[in-house]
This record gives C-alpha cells, sequence and structure tokens, in this order.
C-alpha cells in the first residue's frame, strides 16, 4: 500500500511538525495529519507568532509616541491603521507556516489534509473537509494535537464581544475598555497589546497575584509597572456573570473570599483562564488509550500511551504547555523511535512572558525550594544599575540567580526586564551542564551590555556584586 508508514504524527503544531522532520532526519518514512489549511497548530496561526507580531507593533507605537523626544527625536505622532496591522500580522503568519510546508518537501513527509482519528492499532483514518476519507498504515503514530481555549462556565465565547485570545488577536479597532479575565500570560500579553494602543484594560483575576507559578519578587512588581501602562488589577475576585447587549459587556464580579460584588462595563471580555488538552475526536477511549482527569493523554516516561505504538507529546500531555516544550518531546520521541536515547530535561524549560518589560525564568523559585526543605542563597540585581539599560531607557526590573546553598549549583533563574525573553537562555545553557553561580559570575559578559546583570547577579550570591 502507499499509505503505509513508518510514523504518522498527529498534528502539526510545534512539536508534531518538529517530531515528523527529526524522524525523517533519523530514517523514518513519516506521514503528518492536519485538519488545518495550513501548518504550525495553535503557536504559528493564532497563538504564538500572530501575538509577537501585535506586540512588536504595539511597542513601536508606544515608543514612537512617549520615547522618542526625550532622546531628540521630535515630530513623531504615530496613528494606528488596524488594518494594515493586522496584514502584517498576517504576513507574518504566512511566511512562517509556509516554511513548515517547505521544511516537510525537503525531508519527504507525506502529508495528509483532514481529521485524524486512531481507528485501532497501527491505523489512522484521515477525513477531508469535503467527507471523504482514506486510510494510512503505519508502525507508531505520535498524538499531537496541542490544546484549545479553556472556557469559563457559563459564559459564551463568541469572538465578537466575547473574544478568546484568537479573537482578541483579530479585534477590527481599538476597544474603549477591554476586560481581561484571567491574569495569566495570554492575558497579560493582549492585555499590554490593546493597552499601549490607548485602551482602558482592566484585568480580573481570582488568585491575590498575576502570574501564578511564577517567582514571588516579579509578582509583587511586576504589576506596579503595568499599572504605569494603564492597566488596572482586580485581584482576588472571581467573575459571576458576564451578559453581552448591543451597548457593550457587563461583568459582575465579586472578591474570592466573599463580600460585595460590583459590576463592570465594556465593550470586549478577554477571557484568558488557561487551555486545555484537545483529544475529542482522536478515538482515544475506543482504542484503549487512558486519558487522566484533566483530560490528559496518559504517557510513561519514553511518551509511550497505555497501547503499544502510540505515543503523545505536547500539550496534550503532562507538563508546561510551552511550544518549545512540545519541540523538544518530539524531538525526543522521534529519537527514541529511531533507535536512539532521546529525552527532555524537564528542570530547565524556560518561560517568558511578552510584555514590556518581559519576565523569564528558569528552574526552580524559591517557594518550590521552601516546600522541598531546600536550602538555597539568593542574588539578586537590578537593572538600574546597568549601564546599557540606562542607555536604552529600560532601567526596571531585576535578575535573580538561587542556588544551592551546599553546592552553589544553579537551581533556578528569574528575570523582569527588558529582553529578558532572550537572556534567560545563558542560565539554561548553565544549568544543563550542572553549573554553579561562582562558573556564571567569572564567565566574562561583554560590556556594556543587559546580560551584564546575570553576571552580577550571580555575583550577588557571594554578596560580591560590584555595581550594587
Amino acid at each position: 500500500m502507499t499509505n503505509t508508514f513508518d510514523l504518522t504524527v498527529i498534528g502539526t503544531g510545534p512539536g508534531g511538525y518538529v517530531c515528523a522532520i527529526r524522524a525523517a532526519q533519523l530514517g523514518l518514512k513519516v506521514a503528518v495529519v492536519e485538519k488545518r489549511a495550513s501548518h504550525g497548530g495553535t503557536c504559528l496561526n493564532v497563538g504564538c507568532i500572530p501575538s509577537k507580531a501585535l506586540l512588536h507593533a504595539s511597542e513601536s507605537f508606544a515608543e514612537a509616541g512617549h520615547g522618542f523626544e526625550k532622546m531628540g527625536i521630535g515630530g513623531c505622532k504615530p496613528k494606528i491603521d488596524i488594518t494594515q496591522m493586522m496584514a502584517f500580522k498576517s504576513e507574518v503568519i504566512d511566511g512562517n507556516t509556509k516554511g513548515i510546508d517547505f521544511l516537510f518537501k525537503k525531508n519527504k513527509v507525506t502529508v495528509f489534509r483532514g481529521t485524524g482519528k486512531i481507528a485501532g492499532k497501527g491505523k489512522v483514518e484521515v477525513t477531508a473537509d469535503d467527507g471523504s476519507s482514506q486510510s494510512i498504515e503505519t508502525t507508531n503514530i505520535v498524538i499531537a494535537t496541542g490544546s484549545d481555549v479553556a472556557n469559563l462556565r457559563g459564559v459564551e465565547i463568541d469572538e465578537k464581544q466575547v473574544v478568546s485570545s484568537t479573537g482578541a488577536l483579530e479585534l477590527a479597532k481599538v476597544p474603549k475598555h477591554l476586560i481581561v479575565v484571567g491574569a495569566g500570560v495570554i492575558g497579560l500579553e493582549l492585555g499590554s497589546v490593546w493597552a499601549r494602543f490607548g485602551a482602558k484594560v482592566t484585568v480580573v483575576e481570582f488568585l491575590d497575584r498575576i502570574l501564578p507559578g511564577m517567582d514571588g519578587d516579579i509578582a509583587k512588581q511586576f504589576p506596579r509597572l503595568l499599572k504605569k501602562q494603564g492597566i488596572e488589577f482586580k485581584l482576588g475576585h472571581r467573575v459571576t456573570g458576564v451578559k453581552a447587549a448591543k451597548s457593550g459587556v457587563t461583568v459582575s464580579i465579586e472578591p474570592a473570599k466573599g463580600g460585595d460584588g460590583e459590576d463592570i462595563k465594556a465593550d470586549i471580555v478577554l477571557v484568558a483562564i488557561g487551555r486545555t488538552p484537545y483529544t475529542q475526536g482522536l478515538g482515544l477511549a475506543e482504542t484503549g488509550v487512558k486519558v487522566s482527569e484533566r483530560g490528559q493523554v496518559e504517557i510513561d516516561n519514553h511518551f509511550k500511551t497505555s497501547v503499544d505504538g502510540i505515543y503523545a507529546i505536547g500539550d496534550c500531555v503532562r507538563g508546561p504547555m510551552l511550544a518549545h516544550k512540545a519541540e523538544d518531546e518530539g524531538i525526543a520521541v522521534a529519537e527514541i523511535l529511531a533507535g536512539q536515547s532521546g529525552h527532555v530535561n524537564y528542570d530547565v524549560i524556560p518561560g517568558v512572558v511578552y510584555t514590556m518589560p518581559e519576565v523569564s525564568c528558569v528552574g526552580k523559585t524559591e517557594d518550590d525550594l521552601k516546600a522541598d526543605g531546600v536550602a538555597y542563597n539568593v542574588g539578586k540585581f537590578m537593572f538600574m544599575g546597568n549601564g546599557r539599560a540606562k542607555a536604552n531607557q529600560t532601567p526596571d526590573g531585576f535578575v535573580k540567580v538561587i542556588a544551592d546553598a551546599k553546592t552553589d549549583k544553579v537551581l533556578g533563574v528569574h528575570i523582569l526586564g527588558a529582553q529578558a525573553g532572550e537572556m534567560i537562555h545563558e542560565a539554561a545553557v548553565l544549568m544543563e551542564f550542572g553549573g554553579s553561580a561562582e562558573d556564571l559570575a567569572r564567565t566574562c559578559h561583554a560590556h556594556p551590555t543587559l546580560s551584564e546583570a546575570v553576571k552580577e547577579a550571580a555575583m550577588a550570591v557571594a554578596k560580591r556584586a560590584i555595581h550594587a
């Protein structure tokens, strides 16, 4: 049969397409199944990439409107052309998704368009949009179907007045008042986009802090910086109702710990309370693939499900829902299937919030280590003491290095500041090799760079920072 393969990957998001390419590089005959018109999954089509395009546009708009005059650059009164901005975003998306088509052709990966369903061991049924179907015979299957938007109970997302992240990337005009439900990564990123363009933004969060799970010092300092950008916070509040009408949307909230509620009116509400694994219609129950109570496909340490020959990676399995985590898992499972020893170090997966300033982290937080009973030392350095940060007009934020008290091994690094997402990777490389704070402190850093703040924070672990 022509439709016979060594590996079939269902889903071509970051995890799926990377898995397919790596397996093909290793000599496997590979097929992919994708129901979207373009590859790349949520990330490239309606997530990571388009949101970064709008973040870049909004940051440029804000800098031209507020930051140029201090440097002696006058006459800049930028105007917003939403239509052109959305065209720019689409161009960015197209460039990335078409790149995957090229890579599949280059690596001789066969593409099937349609919705994939596991029809038994070694068999995948693909149903096209027109209802036609075809069968694939395959030795191994990798489920890489990603995740979907988590819904707020009792709230209907119409992608017009009440939107998910997808709708928030497609607004036809700048909202006068945007209410963001959820103070996680997605809510803060998209809230900051529209705040820079002039929207009043109110963030409602059930917890009494933003960015749950991230560093406590960042959670305390970051809201103050966002408030300067015009973002308001209602922390420790639950949403009890959302009513849409022609005149706008009314969001009813009340304190999470009890108390009097209030109504807030807006023209757009963004529901950004997280994401859930997408496994509907895959035939998992019929095939015997076990799924957890949280909807995640259960896997062992080699990404194998409860059924031989079926594997799963990415957002639909345990662990952080991050594109780069999915990519590493895709490479690992491809190498395992080719007889190699692929693995993922889940202790060294960086996370980034692409606001301005950015937030990045890798490894453990202080709260994590306290809960585990691990003694540690902390080194912290403020960007205010960094020459390049001052010259760039980005003096806000800090770098924190956490090291084991006995061995000095770096256990976690947390950064709040401009370009934090780029700087975190020297910490990740150091941690992959089990490096110490002293190793980082004694590594020569070019001057003047923002990365010098990382060196200074490492020096501060031993209380010997120079510029603090």
